[in-house]
């Protein structure tokens, strides 16, 4: 490698630390990183801040061509879309794009974060989102837009007339969350747990006394875990946290100068039941809110689970409190799970996925309809690809092969063909095939039988990609909550944009 070859690779280097771990611009100016490199490499002068700046441009405008070809290959979309604020105040709008590739693997891009200025009505929401489509080509290909479950941005999607789907995150954080604050004595045993972890975390002292009972007990040193009020799953947390180490927990307390006392062993059962309860919950959102595989479809799927898993762990229940959350979160998943069986997105995609199927609703009703729904839509496919313009004869035939040919032509060309009766049979094979294990990839199954259902096919292409939650929104701003760091809180926006935008996309 000559000289100018290996300072490009060197200075490319530098380039991919910085937008990867999220360092500032500035670092080529820092002294210690700057000695760092002097002696990792005396003979390489490390490029300047304007010089990386520039760098980082280029960088993103290739990786924007590319991801830009990417997308605009794809045959449908979904996005997620949600908004963020920095810590100097600032408004962003983010949106990630969800797509199968030519080589059916899923696939996600963050289509741009954008400093979003306005007031954040409806109207700005969908024209802003609308431009970010626009921008990419895709505006003709989204096929859903998933977000959380705020007015405006159920309004903005609306607005756009596209289909949305409201993130399966926060709706199972709304519906745990309102079920827990229906009892009141767990909520009186969530107040105490706060108070005890607080303590344990807020005092040196207590802190160091728990880890060494922890160690006197034999067990791991584990810190508690306090609950946040935006997050059920910190509830969960807490409480699955608190109940394992209860007894490292009392010893300490019993120790240290407080006036908090210790769960009692009543309010402890209360716990264990509770977590009993919930631990499926926690589960189907940890599940649900993965990035890289399909998950809309396992939405209708996951909600009769819980509603099994419910059942279940009812027979195991002694206490009041336990009993009472059991039923209201019962009585949620079943209205829930009413409602997202019938949403044509969820279901459609339920359908398609080889591993769920008819098997994955839990009424019979609304699965009759989906399917239904399915073969319309097939339908649709069909005639589509029927009423696309046939070749007509070569100019270049003589007038007797066109006059020798001419009567049959024009009978052929009368025949209608019987689109629904096409897509009823394509549905019904499919259906009737065994369904395939959880643990396989369902795009694997399709991508083994695109010529098998060539319509279903078109049809999996479009509903597939649909992402569960506005998860892979949330992550990208926890990326920008480190980029945009107290050192660094008046980053320009566009280039705030370029960094995650590499950061995510690499």
């Amino acid at each position: 490698m000559n000289t100018a070859s290996r300072k490009n690779a060197l200075d490319q280097a530098v380039l991919n630390f910085i937008i990867k771990d999220c360092q500032p611009l500035s670092i080529v100016e820092s002294e210690g990183f700057r000695e760092l490199v002097q002696v990792l490499e005396p003979s390489y002068v490390l490029p300047t801040r304007k010089t990386i700046k520039e760098l980082l441009a280029k960088k993103h405008a290739e990786e924007l061509e590319r991801v830009k070809m990417e997308v605009q290959q794809a045959v449908a979309v979904s996005i997620t879309a949600d908004l963020w604020t920095s810590l100097n105040m600032e408004a962003y709008l983010a949106l990630t794009c969800h797509y199968i590739n030519e080589n059916m693997q899923l696939c996600t891009s963050v289509l741009g974060v954008k400093h979003f200025p306005q007031s954040h009505t409806a109207d700005n929401l969908a024209q802003f989102k609308k431009g970010m489509m626009d921008d990419w080509a895709i505006t003709s290909k989204v096929r859903c837009l998933v977000t959380d479950a705020a007015p405006n941005m159920i309004a903005a999607t609306r607005t756009l007339q596209i289909r949305h789907s409201v993130c399966i995150a926060h709706k199972l954080n709304l519906l745990v969350k309102k079920s827990c604050d229906q009892i009141p004595e767990l909520s009186s045993i969530r107040e105490k747990s706060r108070q005890i972890v607080s303590f344990f975390r807020s005092s040196t002292t207590a802190k160091e006394k728990l880890a060494q009972v922890q160690q006197q007990m034999g067990r791991p040193v584990l810190k508690l875990i306090n609950e946040v009020p935006t997050r059920w799953n910190s509830t969960y947390q807490m409480l699955s946290r608190l109940h394992d180490e209860k007894e490292a927990v009392w010893v300490s307390l019993a120790s240290l100068p407080t006036d908090l006392t210790p769960l009692t062993a009543d309010e402890c059962n209360i716990i264990r039941e509770a977590l009993l309860v919930l631990a499926p919950f926690h589960q189907a959102t940890v599940e649900l809110s993965e990035e890289r595989r399909v998950s809309g479809s396992k939405v209708i799927p996951m909600m009769k689970m819980l509603y099994c898993a419910l059942e279940r762990n009812s027979l195991h229940l002694h206490t009041q409190a336990a009993t009472h959350l059991h039923d209201q979160l019962r009585r949620r998943v079943t209205d829930t799970a009413s409602n997202l069986e019938s949403l044509s997105v969820l279901t459609l995609s339920t359908l398609l996925d080889p591993r769920f199927k008819t098997l994955g609703f839990r009424s019979s009703s609304k699965c009759s309809e989906a399917v239904n729904r399915l073969k319309v839509e097939c339908a649709a496919v069909i005639a589509r690809t029927t009423s696309e313009p046939q070749p007509g004869p070569s100019s270049e035939q003589s007038p007797v092969q066109e006059n020798l040919w001419h009567r049959l032509d024009e009978e052929v060309g009368r025949q209608t063909n019987n689109a629904t009766a096409d897509s009823i049979i394509e549905v019904q094979r499919y259906l009737a095939e065994r369904n395939i294990p959880r643990s396989e990839d369902p795009l694997t199954y399709w991508g083994n039988r695109r010529t098998s259902y060539p319509n279903l096919f078109h049809l999996v292409l479009q509903f597939l990609c649909t992402p569960a939650s506005s998860v892979p929104c949330e992550r990208v701003f926890s990326k920008a909550g480190e980029i945009v760091s107290k050192k660094r809180n008046r980053l320009n926006a566009k280039t705030l944009d370029k960094l995650i935008f590499l950061n995510k996309n690499l």
